[in-house]
């Protein structure tokens, strides 16, 4: 397939949707999982977190409501990123919106498991264990499910790479996270052993792992308010 580099064709809506929801999925992930998740979850404590979910639920359903705001946007994005790289390559464009569904509904699962945590805290009828297991279920189904959304980043690090008019580096930033969401996450769920030096590399590459698809995100949304609408309905876009 040859690479598409006209812009008489290009989609701005999908485009645009893709950017302001990957912009309103990162902050509802920073603000449920670096604000909310960090704040309240001690896995050395679990009578700690206990206390703490049990004196700060409000927190804890902002944190759920942030989640949720994550797995719609999620499913926006898989219907944009279709429709942006369908004209590109459509088996990548297939594959990869058949994957970020499949992560969707896994994180979604997960996140089924702080529902219950909030249930226990709000009956009180479980005990500061249960909802450390609960927390420690959510944490390894999301992460089982990191390692299909690297899979999915990789496909559209290289449907990307197909077209003339995307940037280089932004084909290359995708494939790059998406490897090291695999790497990252297969390390977590095979080798629990090896946590602490994971979680080292982890920091290392979690740069990459952020701008990859976010980076994308924010050039297709300047992209699709720099390109005026065409007359036809295929995305052929250029640069």
């Amino acid at each position: 397939m040859k690479k598409l580099n006209k812009s008489d064709d290009f989609q701005r809506k999908p485009a645009i949707i893709a950017g302001v929801s990957l912009i309103l999925m990162t902050l509802a992930a920073f603000f449920s999982y670096g604000y909310v998740h960090s704040s309240l979850v001690f896995h050395e404590d679990a009578n700690r977190t206990y206390d703490l979910l049990q004196s700060s639920l409000s927190l804890l359903h902002l944190g759920m409501t942030g989640w949720v705001v994550v797995i719609f946007t999620d499913l926006i994005v898989t219907w944009a990123f279709y429709k942006v790289l369908k004209p590109i390559h459509s088996f990548y464009a297939l594959l990869a919106g058949v994957l970020r569904l499949f992560y969707t509904i896994i994180l979604a699962t997960a996140v089924f498991h702080l529902w219950m945590v909030s249930q226990v805290i709000q009956s009180d009828s479980g005990s500061a264990t249960q909802v450390m297991e609960n927390i420690l279920r959510f944490e390894k189904i999301w992460s089982l499910g990191l390692i299909v959304f690297g899979i999915h980043l990789i496909m559209v690090g290289m449907a990307a790479s197909k077209a003339g008019f995307i940037p280089k580096v932004l084909s290359g930033l995708l494939i790059l996270a998406g490897m090291s969401y695999l790497f990252i996450h297969s390390m977590y769920q095979a080798f629990p052993q090896y946590e602490t030096s994971t979680a080292t590399i982890e920091t290392i590459l979690s740069l990459p792992m952020m701008i990859g698809e976010l980076g994308f995100g924010m050039w297709l949304l300047v992209k699709g308010n720099k390109v005026k609408s065409s007359t036809r309905q295929s995305y052929l876009g250029a640069s």
